[in-house]
């Protein structure tokens, strides 16, 4: 015997429901004015935001004066600037122990992972070299090739 607590449900046609949440219910737009989102779909009147492959341009401020054009133009940027990654003597001696370089050159400092397959190197004088080293670099300070000479390094200047 079933408590009455329990209501027995009777499978009939008016019962019938599908189950939660198998069924959603989306208006289909622009399918005639009777679904209520005929006529422009809701995308408003004209333009070319209504229009079928309508894109956004990523600078565009609707009329307004672009950032770009806002913004004063200062300075020089020189085209032929040379950029290059500096070490100093102090610096080498310390990748020198680490290391132990028997020459200071791009290739070796690619190799380790100091620098990029592109990058220049050029050597300054701050600091201490107390090791003998052949140097192949793309430039160095008068100071530091004097230094390295003096230990009796070589200085060799690559393009």
């Amino acid at each position: 015997m079933i408590p009455r607590k329990y209501k027995i449900l009777k499978m009939k046609l008016h019962n019938l429901k599908p189950a939660e949440g198998s069924t959603h219910k989306e208006k289909r737009l622009g399918r005639g004015e009777a679904s209520g989102k005929g006529g422009t779909s809701t995308k408003g009147n004209k333009g070319s935001q209504q229009r079928a492959g309508y894109q956004r341009k990523n600078a565009h401020e609707g009329g307004q004066m672009p950032i770009q054009r806002r913004i004063p133009k200062r300075g020089f940027k020189n085209p032929d600037r040379v950029e290059y990654t500096v070490f100093n003597l102090g610096q080498i001696e310390t990748l020198n122990e680490k290391y132990a370089f028997s020459e200071f050159s791009v290739d070796t400092l690619y190799s380790n992972g100091l620098i990029s397959k592109t990058d220049k190197v050029k050597v300054l004088a701050t600091g201490e070299l107390k090791s003998k080293l052949s140097f192949k670099v793309n430039a160095l300070s008068v100071k530091a090739k004097s230094l390295i000479e003096s230990l009796g390094g070589t200085v060799e200047i690559i393009k």
